[in-house]
Protein backbone atom coordinates (compact mmCIF):
# COMPACT_ATOMS: atom_id res chain seq x y z
CA UNK A 1 0.00 0.00 0.00
CA UNK A 2 1.33 3.68 -0.87
CA UNK A 3 1.75 5.92 2.46
CA UNK A 4 -1.66 7.91 1.17
CA UNK A 5 -3.77 4.99 0.95
CA UNK A 6 -2.34 3.27 4.52
CA UNK A 7 -3.18 7.11 5.93
CA UNK A 8 -6.68 6.66 4.54
CA UNK A 9 -6.95 3.39 5.84
CA UNK A 10 -6.14 4.80 9.50
CA UNK A 11 -8.49 7.90 8.62
CA UNK A 12 -11.04 6.12 7.81
CA UNK A 13 -11.18 3.72 11.00
CA UNK A 14 -10.47 6.45 13.13
CA UNK A 15 -13.53 8.00 11.82
CA UNK A 16 -15.64 4.91 12.21
CA UNK A 17 -15.00 4.74 15.72
CA UNK A 18 -15.49 7.80 16.34
CA UNK A 19 -18.96 7.38 14.65
CA UNK A 20 -19.72 4.22 17.10
CA UNK A 21 -18.80 5.93 19.93
CA UNK A 22 -20.82 9.25 19.25
CA UNK A 23 -23.85 7.81 17.14
CA UNK A 24 -27.43 8.48 18.05
CA UNK A 25 -28.11 4.90 16.91
CA UNK A 26 -26.84 2.02 15.08
CA UNK A 27 -28.89 -0.22 12.42
CA UNK A 28 -26.59 -3.10 11.37
CA UNK A 29 -27.07 -4.65 8.16
CA UNK A 30 -25.37 -8.08 7.73
CA UNK A 31 -25.04 -10.27 4.15
CA UNK A 32 -23.18 -13.48 3.92
CA UNK A 33 -19.78 -12.04 3.81
CA UNK A 34 -20.14 -11.37 7.28
CA UNK A 35 -20.43 -15.22 8.17
CA UNK A 36 -17.83 -15.77 5.54
CA UNK A 37 -15.31 -14.13 7.76
CA UNK A 38 -16.14 -15.54 10.79
CA UNK A 39 -15.62 -19.09 9.14
CA UNK A 40 -18.75 -20.10 7.16
CA UNK A 41 -17.58 -20.84 3.97
CA UNK A 42 -19.57 -23.16 1.88
CA UNK A 43 -16.62 -24.54 -0.43
CA UNK A 44 -12.96 -25.35 -0.48
CA UNK A 45 -11.85 -27.65 2.34
CA UNK A 46 -15.32 -26.82 4.47
CA UNK A 47 -17.04 -28.17 2.24
CA UNK A 48 -15.11 -31.56 1.27
CA UNK A 49 -14.55 -32.04 4.90
CA UNK A 50 -17.73 -32.73 5.37
CA UNK A 51 -19.48 -33.33 1.99
CA UNK A 52 -16.70 -35.71 -0.16
CA UNK A 53 -19.37 -37.85 -0.60
CA UNK A 54 -21.70 -36.01 -2.30
CA UNK A 55 -19.46 -34.20 -4.06
CA UNK A 56 -18.13 -37.56 -5.40
CA UNK A 57 -21.28 -38.82 -6.85
CA UNK A 58 -23.36 -35.49 -8.09
CA UNK A 59 -20.55 -33.41 -9.25
CA UNK A 60 -21.00 -30.35 -7.39
CA UNK A 61 -18.56 -28.37 -5.52
CA UNK A 62 -20.17 -26.29 -2.34
CA UNK A 63 -22.88 -26.51 -0.05
CA UNK A 64 -25.38 -23.83 -1.83
CA UNK A 65 -25.41 -26.02 -4.76
CA UNK A 66 -25.56 -28.88 -2.86
CA UNK A 67 -29.03 -27.30 -1.53
CA UNK A 68 -30.75 -26.65 -4.46
CA UNK A 69 -29.96 -30.24 -6.08
CA UNK A 70 -32.83 -32.01 -7.56
CA UNK A 71 -31.99 -35.33 -5.53
CA UNK A 72 -34.03 -38.34 -6.66
CA UNK A 73 -35.39 -38.82 -2.89
CA UNK A 74 -36.14 -37.24 -0.16
CA UNK A 75 -33.86 -39.39 2.24
CA UNK A 76 -30.97 -38.44 -0.18
CA UNK A 77 -32.47 -34.70 0.08
CA UNK A 78 -32.08 -34.84 3.84
CA UNK A 79 -29.14 -36.73 4.46
CA UNK A 80 -27.25 -33.46 2.86
CA UNK A 81 -29.37 -31.03 4.25
CA UNK A 82 -29.23 -32.68 8.08
CA UNK A 83 -25.40 -32.26 7.84
CA UNK A 84 -26.14 -28.58 6.27
CA UNK A 85 -28.00 -27.65 9.17
CA UNK A 86 -25.72 -29.18 11.61
CA UNK A 87 -22.29 -27.56 10.34
CA UNK A 88 -23.87 -23.99 9.75
CA UNK A 89 -26.07 -23.46 12.27
CA UNK A 90 -25.81 -25.33 15.63
CA UNK A 91 -21.96 -26.03 15.87
CA UNK A 92 -19.54 -23.10 16.93
CA UNK A 93 -18.59 -20.53 14.61
CA UNK A 94 -14.85 -20.86 13.61
CA UNK A 95 -13.36 -16.81 14.62
CA UNK A 96 -15.20 -14.47 17.13
CA UNK A 97 -16.17 -12.35 14.69
CA UNK A 98 -19.91 -11.99 15.55
CA UNK A 99 -18.46 -11.57 19.50
CA UNK A 100 -16.18 -8.50 18.47
CA UNK A 101 -19.15 -7.04 16.71
CA UNK A 102 -21.64 -7.25 19.34
CA UNK A 103 -18.09 -5.73 21.73
CA UNK A 104 -18.55 -2.95 19.94
CA UNK A 105 -22.00 -1.91 19.58
CA UNK A 106 -23.01 -3.49 23.17
CA UNK A 107 -23.62 0.27 24.23
CA UNK A 108 -25.14 1.55 22.07
CA UNK A 109 -28.86 1.85 20.73
CA UNK A 110 -28.83 -0.87 17.98
CA UNK A 111 -30.43 -3.20 15.81
CA UNK A 112 -29.52 -6.00 13.76
CA UNK A 113 -31.57 -6.78 9.83
CA UNK A 114 -29.87 -9.49 8.27
CA UNK A 115 -30.52 -11.86 5.53
CA UNK A 116 -28.06 -14.20 7.07
CA UNK A 117 -29.44 -17.78 8.41
CA UNK A 118 -27.26 -18.72 9.87
CA UNK A 119 -28.53 -17.84 13.65
CA UNK A 120 -24.80 -16.76 15.09
CA UNK A 121 -26.45 -13.04 16.14
CA UNK A 122 -28.31 -14.71 18.65
CA UNK A 123 -25.45 -17.48 19.70
CA UNK A 124 -23.35 -14.81 20.43
CA UNK A 125 -25.25 -12.59 22.68
CA UNK A 126 -27.41 -10.10 20.46
CA UNK A 127 -30.49 -9.14 22.35
CA UNK A 128 -32.99 -11.11 19.96
CA UNK A 129 -35.51 -8.24 20.37
CA UNK A 130 -33.19 -6.10 18.26
CA UNK A 131 -32.59 -9.03 15.58
CA UNK A 132 -34.69 -9.10 12.08
CA UNK A 133 -33.89 -12.46 9.93
CA UNK A 134 -35.59 -11.46 6.74
CA UNK A 135 -34.91 -14.43 5.01
CA UNK A 136 -35.28 -17.39 7.49
CA UNK A 137 -33.53 -19.69 9.86
CA UNK A 138 -31.13 -23.08 9.36
CA UNK A 139 -32.90 -24.08 12.72
CA UNK A 140 -36.73 -23.76 11.73
CA UNK A 141 -38.64 -26.06 9.30
CA UNK A 142 -42.25 -24.86 7.73
CA UNK A 143 -44.77 -27.17 5.69
CA UNK A 144 -43.40 -27.35 2.17
CA UNK A 145 -47.03 -26.50 0.58
CA UNK A 146 -47.26 -24.63 2.93
CA UNK A 147 -50.76 -25.08 4.18
CA UNK A 148 -49.98 -22.68 7.45
CA UNK A 149 -47.92 -20.34 8.23
CA UNK A 150 -45.36 -21.73 10.94
CA UNK A 151 -42.60 -22.89 11.71
CA UNK A 152 -40.81 -25.54 13.62
CA UNK A 153 -37.00 -26.15 15.33
CA UNK A 154 -35.59 -28.66 13.91
CA UNK A 155 -32.19 -29.55 16.18
CA UNK A 156 -33.41 -32.67 17.95
CA UNK A 157 -34.65 -34.21 14.32
CA UNK A 158 -31.64 -32.87 12.16
CA UNK A 159 -29.13 -34.69 14.93
CA UNK A 160 -30.99 -37.91 15.11
CA UNK A 161 -30.44 -37.66 10.85
CA UNK A 162 -27.08 -37.30 11.40
CA UNK A 163 -26.39 -40.29 13.71
CA UNK A 164 -28.75 -42.32 11.54
CA UNK A 165 -27.80 -41.75 8.06
CA UNK A 166 -26.13 -44.57 5.97
CA UNK A 167 -24.88 -44.48 2.03
CA UNK A 168 -26.23 -40.38 2.12
CA UNK A 169 -29.76 -41.33 3.22
CA UNK A 170 -31.36 -40.89 6.08
CA UNK A 171 -34.18 -43.48 7.16
CA UNK A 172 -37.67 -43.21 5.63
CA UNK A 173 -39.10 -42.80 9.02
CA UNK A 174 -37.28 -39.70 9.42
CA UNK A 175 -38.49 -37.54 6.36
CA UNK A 176 -40.23 -35.38 8.20
CA UNK A 177 -43.40 -34.05 7.16
CA UNK A 178 -46.02 -31.32 8.11
CA UNK A 179 -48.50 -32.43 11.03
CA UNK A 180 -51.93 -30.52 9.50
CA UNK A 181 -51.33 -31.56 6.13
CA UNK A 182 -49.34 -34.46 5.53
CA UNK A 183 -46.77 -32.63 3.02
CA UNK A 184 -43.00 -32.74 3.46
CA UNK A 185 -41.32 -30.35 5.33
CA UNK A 186 -38.85 -28.05 3.72
CA UNK A 187 -36.38 -25.69 4.91
CA UNK A 188 -37.47 -22.13 6.52
CA UNK A 189 -35.76 -20.39 3.54
CA UNK A 190 -36.60 -17.61 1.35
CA UNK A 191 -36.23 -18.95 -2.01
CA UNK A 192 -39.67 -18.45 -4.04
CA UNK A 193 -43.20 -17.82 -3.05
CA UNK A 194 -43.60 -20.61 -0.29
CA UNK A 195 -42.09 -18.88 2.01
CA UNK A 196 -43.44 -19.14 5.94
CA UNK A 197 -43.86 -15.62 7.25
CA UNK A 198 -44.82 -16.92 11.22
CA UNK A 199 -45.44 -14.65 13.79
CA UNK A 200 -41.95 -14.34 15.22
CA UNK A 201 -40.91 -13.55 11.66
CA UNK A 202 -43.69 -10.60 11.43
CA UNK A 203 -42.98 -9.30 15.25
CA UNK A 204 -39.25 -8.89 13.85
CA UNK A 205 -40.43 -7.06 10.97
CA UNK A 206 -42.58 -4.73 13.21
CA UNK A 207 -40.10 -3.94 15.86
CA UNK A 208 -37.84 -2.85 12.94
CA UNK A 209 -40.40 -1.18 11.53
CA UNK A 210 -40.66 1.33 14.54
CA UNK A 211 -36.71 1.37 14.92
CA UNK A 212 -36.33 3.08 11.96
CA UNK A 213 -39.82 5.44 12.36
CA UNK A 214 -38.83 6.31 15.83
CA UNK A 215 -34.94 7.00 14.88
CA UNK A 216 -35.94 9.49 11.97
CA UNK A 217 -33.43 12.58 11.97
CA UNK A 218 -31.38 11.26 14.69
CA UNK A 219 -27.59 10.44 14.37
CA UNK A 220 -27.21 6.78 12.60
CA UNK A 221 -24.93 4.95 11.32
CA UNK A 222 -25.65 2.72 8.84
CA UNK A 223 -23.34 -0.42 9.27
CA UNK A 224 -23.50 -2.46 6.20
CA UNK A 225 -21.29 -5.33 6.26
CA UNK A 226 -20.80 -7.99 3.78
CA UNK A 227 -23.49 -7.31 1.89
CA UNK A 228 -23.43 -7.95 -1.94
CA UNK A 229 -25.59 -7.52 -4.71
CA UNK A 230 -27.95 -10.95 -4.57
CA UNK A 231 -30.87 -9.20 -3.11
CA UNK A 232 -29.34 -5.16 -2.65
CA UNK A 233 -33.38 -4.14 -1.97
CA UNK A 234 -33.30 -5.62 1.27
CA UNK A 235 -30.35 -3.75 2.92
CA UNK A 236 -27.81 -1.77 0.65
CA UNK A 237 -30.96 0.15 -1.44
CA UNK A 238 -33.04 0.85 1.57
CA UNK A 239 -29.45 1.99 3.91
CA UNK A 240 -28.24 4.53 0.78
CA UNK A 241 -31.86 6.17 0.98
CA UNK A 242 -31.99 6.59 4.37
CA UNK A 243 -28.38 8.03 4.48
CA UNK A 244 -29.62 10.60 1.58
CA UNK A 245 -32.73 11.05 3.25
CA UNK A 246 -30.71 12.29 6.73
CA UNK A 247 -28.02 14.51 6.64
CA UNK A 248 -27.18 13.57 10.27
CA UNK A 249 -26.89 9.76 9.23
CA UNK A 250 -23.73 8.67 8.57
CA UNK A 251 -23.29 4.87 5.79
CA UNK A 252 -20.54 2.41 5.71
CA UNK A 253 -19.82 0.14 4.03
CA UNK A 254 -16.98 -2.97 4.95
CA UNK A 255 -16.99 -5.79 2.29
CA UNK A 256 -13.95 -7.14 0.61
CA UNK A 257 -13.94 -6.54 -2.74
CA UNK A 258 -17.29 -4.73 -2.92
CA UNK A 259 -17.04 -1.36 -0.53
CA UNK A 260 -18.37 1.67 -2.56
CA UNK A 261 -21.26 3.97 -2.36
CA UNK A 262 -23.25 6.35 -4.69
CA UNK A 263 -21.55 9.96 -4.61
CA UNK A 264 -24.81 11.40 -3.45
CA UNK A 265 -23.91 10.16 -0.27
CA UNK A 266 -20.16 9.96 -0.69
CA UNK A 267 -19.20 12.51 1.82
CA UNK A 268 -21.15 10.72 4.46
CA UNK A 269 -20.19 7.55 3.49
CA UNK A 270 -16.89 5.59 5.11
CA UNK A 271 -16.00 2.47 2.52
CA UNK A 272 -13.37 -0.08 3.64
CA UNK A 273 -12.46 -2.92 1.50
CA UNK A 274 -10.98 -5.42 3.72
CA UNK A 275 -11.95 -8.67 5.31
CA UNK A 276 -14.60 -7.46 8.04
CA UNK A 277 -13.36 -9.60 10.94
CA UNK A 278 -10.26 -7.97 10.27
CA UNK A 279 -11.49 -4.50 11.09
CA UNK A 280 -14.00 -5.34 13.56
CA UNK A 281 -10.91 -6.82 15.86
CA UNK A 282 -8.54 -3.50 15.05
CA UNK A 283 -12.09 -1.54 16.08
CA UNK A 284 -12.05 -3.49 19.20
CA UNK A 285 -8.72 -2.71 19.73
CA UNK A 286 -8.55 0.64 19.13
CA UNK A 287 -6.15 -0.32 16.05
Amino acid sequence: MTTGSINSYYDSLIRLKRELDTADAVLIGAGAGLSASAGFTYSGKRFEDNFSDFQEKYGFHDMYSGGFYPYDTLEEYWAFWSRNIVLNRYQPAPADVYENLLDLVKDNDYFVLTTNVDHQFQKAGFDKERLFYTQGDYGLWQCSRPCHQKTYDNETAVRRMIYEQKHMKIPPERIPRCPLCGAPMTMNLRCDGTFAEDDGWHEAARRYKDFVQNRKGMHILYLELGVGANTPAIIKYPFWRMTYQNPKAVYVCINYGQAWAPPEIGKRSICLDEDIGEILLKLKNNF
